[in-house]
């Protein structure tokens, strides 16, 4: 008895003589078969038909899942022999969303093999105790145990260090209340080198309940971070040291350049006074010469003293003695300082204060010294030009203080020497850098800190003398009086 067909039947269904021949096919065949634009049902089966037929039927046995494809569809068929009447039944079944379910589980699947076992991190599953329940095949590089060897094993027998303990137990809390948590570890390696561990935990919870089920964890080797930032912490900190012994050396070399002015002058009006004091004897009025020079002797030594209590102070960026100071007074006192070395080399220093008396807060020691740094580079400026034109005649330096439209205050200090280009300009505010055959470079450099250590700046300009302007300028809010005698801080 031979094979029947259902057009009620929801499946393709073919009936095939023993050389495969199509005998019979049922309406979902021909559906198919319009649906795809095919010439004959027969175009639904396996390009194997024949082969697979008198398989069958000399097997006698039936053959099952056999694939084939058409357009979109995916067609499974089974075919059943009846060797009584010579004929099989090939039954077809729409199998398109299983296979495509099943070939994207094979991909996900083979994705995820090949993530795991080739990423350099360690990607670990454990209970809610820690143990671990398995790992990626990184546990051997980066722990020294195999994924099999890790299993069951407590987190505490593979990270052990005298703070595990107490960072688990946060992270486990954390895990509980947040789902996630992050901790930093070092092992001591199988091998015996230690290394250090950052890891990243999330929690898988049960979907009633919430309780935590499992855990993943993603560890990574950072060891050579963690070297990398121990030896540039070590090079900071030498670094550091170097910068030190660097300031110690300009302290001593500033403090030397800072000495020279006094000291020189204290020579200067020794020498003189002992002049006077060999002539006193046919000139009695040279003993007043003499007792005067001794006074300003005494005073430019506790000046030199002075100097060298706020130089250090200013140095080590401690706090500085400030008070209101009169600019004209100041610039007064400092031309009258500087006189003796400006009537030697012919200079004829001129004042020109502002009306208003300007006065800003800065430390008076330190802005004399700044003044007088001024001063004597527009004296050796103004000998320089001098020399030059082999001119015997005198030159002028201009002292003046004044208020602009912005309400900065300045200071400014003209010579008539030879003047410097804009790269010069540049230049010679840099620490040791001087055109002079033994300068130190140290003096506008350190004058240029001390300003600014007032809020203030220093500058210089070519002048219309042909020389140079170098300018202290403050701003508005450094002549303000509610810090009016503000005395603080030591002087060691």
């Amino acid at each position: 008895m031979g094979f029947s067909l259902s057009d009620a039947d929801p499946q393709p269904g073919l009936i095939l003589s023993a050389d495969a021949t199509l005998l019979h096919s049922n309406r979902a065949a021909e559906a198919l078969q319009v649906a795809n634009r095919l010439s004959s049902p027969v175009d639904l089966l396996p390009t194997n038909t024949q082969a697979l037929v008198k398989a069958t039927m000399a097997q006698v046995r039936a053959i099952e899942n056999v694939e084939a494809r058409i357009n979109n569809t995916i067609l499974m068929w089974t075919f059943i022999p009846s060797p009584d009447s010579g004929e099989v039944l090939a039954r077809g079944r729409d199998a398109t969303d299983d296979v495509r379910t099943h070939d994207e589980a094979i991909r996900s699947n083979r994705l995820y093999r090949l993530i795991t076992e080739n990423t350099t991190d360690l990607i670990s599953r454990h209970a809610p105790d820690g143990r671990f329940i398995d790992a990626t095949p990184a546990s051997w590089r980066l722990l020294g145990y195999s994924p099999e060897e890790l299993r069951g094993k407590p987190l505490e027998d593979i990270f052990h260090s005298d703070n595990t303990a107490r960072q688990l137990m946060e992270s486990h809390v954390s895990l509980r209340d947040d789902g996630y948590a992050t901790m930093t570890l070092d092992i001591t390696h199988v091998d015996g080198s230690k290394r250090w561990f950052e890891i990243a935990s999330r929690a898988i919870r049960e979907t009633y309940t919430g309780a935590v089920v499992e855990v993943v964890s993603v560890s990574r080797d950072i060891t050579a971070r963690v070297e990398s930032e121990e030896s540039r912490r070590k090079l900071a900190d030498e670094l550091a040291r170097t910068a030190r012994l660097a300031a110690l050396g300009e302290l001593a070399s500033s403090i030397a350049h800072e000495m020279n002015q006094p000291l020189a002058t204290i020579v200067n009006f020794a020498s003189a006074s002992q002049r006077y004091l060999k002539s006193a004897e046919t000139n009695p009025e040279h003993f007043e010469r003499v007792s005067d020079g001794l006074k300003k002797t005494i005073h430019h030594a506790n000046r030199a003293s002075e100097v060298i209590k706020r130089l250090r102070a200013f140095l080590r960026k401690g706090q500085k003695r400030t008070a209101t100071v009169a600019l004209n007074q100041t610039l007064a006192n400092v031309a009258r300082l500087c006189q003796w070395e400006a009537d030697k080399n012919y200079v004829d220093i001129v004042c020109a204060p502002d009306a208003c008396g300007p006065s800003i807060i800065a430390d008076p020691v330190l802005l004399e010294q700044v003044l007088i740094n001024l001063i004597r580079n527009g004296i050796e400026a103004n000998e320089e030009a001098r020399g030059r034109l082999m001119s015997n005649s005198g030159s002028s330096l201009v002292l003046s203080t004044s208020v602009n439209e912005a309400g900065e205050t300045l200071i400014e200090v003209t010579d008539e020497g030879p003047g410097l280009d804009d790269q010069g300009i540049r230049q010679m505010f840099q620490p040791f850098y001087t055109s002079k055959p033994h300068g130190l470079g140290l003096g506008l450099s350190m004058s240029r800190s001390i300003v600014e250590g007032f809020g203030g700046f220093l500058d210089a300009k070519p002048a219309s003398t042909g020389g140079l302007t170098l300018t202290c300028r403050f701003p508005p809010t450094s002549v303000k009086l509610s810090t009016i005698n503000s005395e603080t801080s030591t002087d060691e």
